[in-house]
C-alpha cells in the first residue's frame, strides 16, 4: 500500500504530474463571458461609419 504524500511536500515534478491531472478540458464550451452590446449606448465607431459612408456615397453621385 502506497502513503499519501501531500502535493507540497512532492517534487516539483510530481506536483507538476499532480496538478495536471486535475485540470480539464472546456470541451465545446466557451469560458469567456460575451455580452451584447446596448443599441442605446453612443458608440463613436458606428458614428463614424455612417458619416464616412454618406460622405463616400455624396461623392460618387457627383462623379456619375
Amino acid at each position: 500500500m502506497k502513503n499519501y504524500v501531500s502535493p507540497d511536500k512532492r517534487s516539483k515534478k510530481a506536483q507538476r504530474e499532480y496538478h495536471a491531472k486535475q485540470r480539464r478540458t472546456w470541451g465545446v464550451l466557451n469560458p469567456v463571458t460575451r455580452s451584447v452590446p446596448s443599441g442605446k449606448t453612443y458608440n463613436r465607431k458606428k458614428d463614424k461609419k455612417r458619416i464616412g459612408r454618406e460622405f463616400r456615397d455624396e461623392f460618387l453621385a457627383g462623379l456619375f
